[in-house]
């Protein structure tokens, strides 16, 4: 991988981190009100429920990106965790933070759909390349 292609990306993870980090206001969301009116409790719980979604998901693209940039202090950002092949620089501009090659991803994500079951297959979250 040249040097320039790693710079961008590294920059793109940056900038993905930092506008994460500005979004963790959305704690305030998660805060237990109480109203006597029972559909407004129930309205109120589907946001929590949401807010909570939310940051979970935040947070866990929050590791991928810390995991990211630590690899390539490490020297070793661009190579499979699981086959040790470089990954291609097209998936890596399109998932900078991807931490498996195109193969592996795939065998991850259809190993995580069998696990779930066939009614549940349609939930797993894909990266796509």
């Amino acid at each position: 991988m040249r040097h320039a292609d790693l710079d961008l990306l590294k920059g793109t993870l940056e900038a993905k981190l930092a506008a994460l980090g500005a979004n963790y206001d959305k704690r305030a969301d998660i805060v237990i009100q109480q109203t006597p009116d029972a559909l407004d409790q129930v309205q109120l719980a589907a946001e929590r429920t949401l807010a909570v979604s939310l940051l979970n998901r935040e947070l866990q693209m929050s590791r991928r990106l810390k995991g990211a940039l630590q690899r390539m202090d490490e020297g070793i950002y661009g190579t499979c965790l699981a086959c040790e092949e470089p990954i291609s620089v097209k998936r890596l501009q399109a998932v900078p933070w991807a931490e498996l090659c195109l193969g592996c991803q795939e065998r991850s994500d259809m190993a995580a759909a069998a696990g779930l079951g066939a009614d549940a297959a349609h939930t797993v979250e894909l990266e796509v390349a």
